[in-house]
């Protein structure tokens, strides 16, 4: 018997926050959003790549009994379709006799119409598919209560390959995309671009739902969004927030037109950072189990902001902070980290470090005598301060968060086994000023679903000081960096840009600031190596996107 055409489609998005090789958890996420898809009506609810997995699992798809454990999934949701509530679309990692692959399963009525292939596989940047998946064959739609679906898969409608073409050609009358697609500062604006051109090519509405949480450095911001037919935006869901929203798509003449969808403000700038910022901080401790967190809390603008995003993520009761004072730690320094802390609500505690430095000092004089004093002493201090952190940490159960921006990594401007300790960072991927600029935001702003208070939680005195790591009497930082502005332009150019020296020196730069900075960026690679990871915020982060060798005597000149 032919299906009767389907003239209304009520289809639930399910923008979620997925744990990779946490299938029996992602399992249960999946059954409550489609129980309660079910209960608004739906015909057809979506998840996102990999759902059942989690996204990115990398190599865990290398192992049989994990993707055995995936099919186990997709086989209990096929179960649960028997109940005739709503059909699902939902991505998993599969074995076939064809290879590996990255797939869609479309299920209704106890039955898997399709599984879906991807074609496309990425690589490049974060992405790194072809090394554990295999490619699949072009799709064609599948008919789903009357309505000719068809289902890419995230990387086919960024490129050129023609998918989406060939769905349009093949009878599709409705695409619907399900989405890894990680955040960096602007991508809404490019999806929304990337979305119009399938629809302009392809003459068809598009649905784009994308996952929502953070992976490791990764931060998944949500945003799913749709395109009538007509290139207008149909419906537009929240960033940073987990949704079920219900999108009613109605036939008109030779397409479907949306009827009904959320219209979600979407966040811009500082906000966007922040909040990339936030989620990715509050998943990473909270996916690996950790109750608490413990930071240096210095005095100064760095380790102030990451205290504020680890309170807002986690609440204060769960954040201890712990100023180390030396010799040359200054009056302002005290008031200004007890200040920020009191405006946080978060336990503080002061751990001098004189004692202990002296100590290695002393055990160390015999070695050092006849030499003058200088980096090593000042290390020191930095090294003693990221053990006694450490110890903190292993006492109480806390991860320590380090706290170093993107310039100071950059150039190698923090030492090893001392500020860099620690195990996860949330303004790694932030350059200094951008640090100024979400602390000035924050002081403005409570992001939702923050758990910290409002008002001025990072003092005044904090943003407007001179930086300074207080490792010497009178020290700045633009003693050993240029100013921060200049260094910071100098950076995006050598690492976002990868611009050539003459094309940077065009900007005005001076010549010998410009070959310094280079080669301090191509000499801190080692270091950078034994990072903590970070939330990634520009398009360009260091580890996943930016593979420099450590040994390497290129120079731009």
């Amino acid at each position: 018997m032919t299906q009767a055409i389907a003239q209304t489609l009520r289809i639930a998005l399910a923008q979620l926050n997925p744990t990779v090789g946490d299938v029996a958890g992602n399992l249960a996420l999946a059954r409550d959003a489609r129980k309660a898809a079910a209960e608004k009506g739906a015909d057809l609810v979506v998840f996102t790549e990999l759902f059942l997995s989690g996204y990115p699992p990398e190599d865990l798809v290398l192992k049989p009994a994990f993707l055995k454990s995936c099919w186990r999934a997709l086989e209990a949701l096929v179960e649960d379709s028997k109940d005739g509530g709503p059909g699902i679309i939902i991505g998993l990692p599969r074995q076939s006799d064809k290879g590996r692959h990255n797939s869609a399963a479309i299920i209704d009525g106890g039955k898997i119409l399709s599984l879906r292939d991807k074609i496309d596989l990425p690589n490049y940047g974060e992405f790194d598919e072809k090394r554990v998946f295999d490619e699949g064959e072009m799709p064609g739609p599948v008919n789903f209560r009357g309505v000719r679906i068809g289902v890419p898969i995230c990387e086919e409608i960024w490129n050129e390959l023609g998918v989406c073409e060939t769905l349009a050609e093949s009878g599709a009358e409705l695409l619907i995309v399900p989405n890894g697609s990680p955040y960096h500062r602007g991508k809404v604006d490019v999806r929304h671009q990337v979305a119009l051109r399938q629809v302009i090519e392809s003459g068809l509405p598009l649905i784009f739902v994308n996952q929502l949480g953070g992976q490791d450095e990764l931060v998944f911001d949500g945003g799913s969004f749709g395109f009538n037919a007509d290139k207008t935006l149909a419906f537009q869901m929240p960033e940073f927030e987990t949704a079920l929203s219900i999108t009613e798509w109605q036939r008109q003449g030779e397409t479907f037109v949306c009827s009904t969808g959320p219209f979600a403000t979407i966040p811009e700038g500082e906000e966007a950072d922040y909040r990339a910022c936030l989620l990715g901080f509050r998943d990473y401790v909270n996916k690996n189990g950790f109750k608490s967190v413990v930071l240096g809390l210095s005095g100064g603008i760095d380790s102030a902001i990451c205290a504020a995003i680890a309170v807002d993520a986690l609440g204060a009761e769960r954040v201890r902070t712990v100023m180390l004072p030396y010799r040359y730690t200054s009056e302002d320094s005290f008031k200004d980290a007890a200040d920020c802390a009191n405006a946080l609500g978060c336990r503080y505690d002061i751990v001098p470090i004189v004692e202990p430095v002296e100590g290695f000092l002393s055990a160390l004089s015999d070695m050092f005598e006849g030499t003058e004093e200088g980096i090593t002493e000042e290390n020191l201090q930095s090294r003693t301060r990221g053990t006694i952190l450490m110890a903190i940490s292993n006492k109480f159960g806390a991860m320590v968060v380090t706290t170093g921006n993107k310039s100071e990594m950059s150039v190698g401007y923090a030492t090893l086994y001392g500020d860099m300790n620690g195990g996860f960072n949330p303004i790694k991927d932030l350059y200094k000023m951008q640090v100024y600029a979400i602390s000035e935001w924050r002081n403005r702003h409570v992001p939702p679903g923050a758990l910290g208070p409002g008002g001025e939680v990072i003092p005044q005195n904090i943003l407007s000081k001179a930086p300074s790591a207080e490792l010497r009497p009178n020290q700045t930082d633009q003693d050993s960096l240029p100013p921060y502005p200049v260094l910071d332009d100098i950076l995006e150019c050598l690492v976002e840009g990868e611009m050539a020296i003459e094309d940077i020196l065009a900007r005005g730069h001076d010549a010998a600031t410009v070959h310094r900075v280079e080669h301090l960026l191509y000499l801190a690679e080692y270091k950078r190596r034994q990072s903590a990871p970070g939330v990634k915020i520009t398009k360009k982060n260091f580890g996943r996107d930016r593979r420099y060798p450590i040994t390497n005597r290129f120079r731009d000149r």
